[in-house]
């Protein structure tokens, strides 16, 4: 079978101590999913059902590097998060069956242009402009749970020009990571391929051109990336 164009490049993220690459399939994004996150964004922390949006996996930017400034934007904000990269999916997974789904772990950024999703959450319209755009979704190696487990807890932290910014843990999910698998699993057919970036905690702010950031989760992973 011949395709009438040239068919899109698949996504891929390199794997720790392997040759082979992850193909990605979808990004699944949990929102305000750290307490002191949801305060600063003005809202309330307590466990509500878990939320999500998307990103595509053209957005990815493959163990970071030069990230350009997007357009239509002057308020671009860091977001620090743990990515988890599933190897196999389903509906309506339990939380017991949920880690048994993960290939690896991540380290990863959700680039945000602030206030364009401002304006869009205004308006009640969708965030895609705000979240969905070029570069967006930097990502370290994926780190496989082969390996090291299914980390519960452990550091989390993001640099901009060697200051700390974002400091948390993964202890302070709302929703832990078997939780948010297998809720997300009601709402949509998880699949091989599939990425959770699992939310940010507290410390998002805006970054210019020329800023350095240095994000890294204890046991899992670091991603730099050089604002341009």
């Amino acid at each position: 079978m011949a395709y009438v164009i040239p068919a899109p490049a698949q996504a891929t993220l390199p794997v720790v101590g392997s040759d082979d690459e992850f193909p990605v399939h979808r990004i699944y994004c949990v929102g305000r999913n750290y307490a002191d996150h949801a305060r600063e964004m003005g809202h309330d922390p307590d466990r509500e059902e878990p939320f999500f949006f998307m990103k595509s996996p053209d957005n990815l930017m493959p163990c970071g590097g030069d990230f350009p400034y997007p357009s239509k934007s002057n308020d671009v904000h860091h977001e620090m998060e743990l990515v988890v990269a599933l190897k196999s999916g389903g509906d309506n997974i339990s939380e017991d069956a949920a880690l048994d789904c993960i290939f690896g772990y991540a380290a990863g950024l959700d680039m945000t242009r602030r206030d364009l999703q401002g304006e869009m959450k205004k308006a009640g319209r969708p965030w895609e402009i705000g979240k969905s755009f070029e570069y967006s979704a930097p990502c370290s190696a994926i780190n496989p749970a082969s390996g090291i487990g299914h980390p519960a807890s452990g550091r989390l932290w993001l640099e901009v020009n060697g200051e700390t910014r974002q400091d948390g843990d993964l202890n302070q999910l709302i929703w832990n990571v078997a939780e948010s698998i297998s809720y997300l699993s009601s709402l949509f057919t998880l699949a091989p391929g599939d990425l959770i970036y699992t939310g940010t905690p507290a410390g998002v702010g805006p970054v210019v051109k020329g800023d350095k950031l240095h994000g890294t989760i204890e046991g899992i992973g670091e991603i730099e990336i050089t604002v341009v």
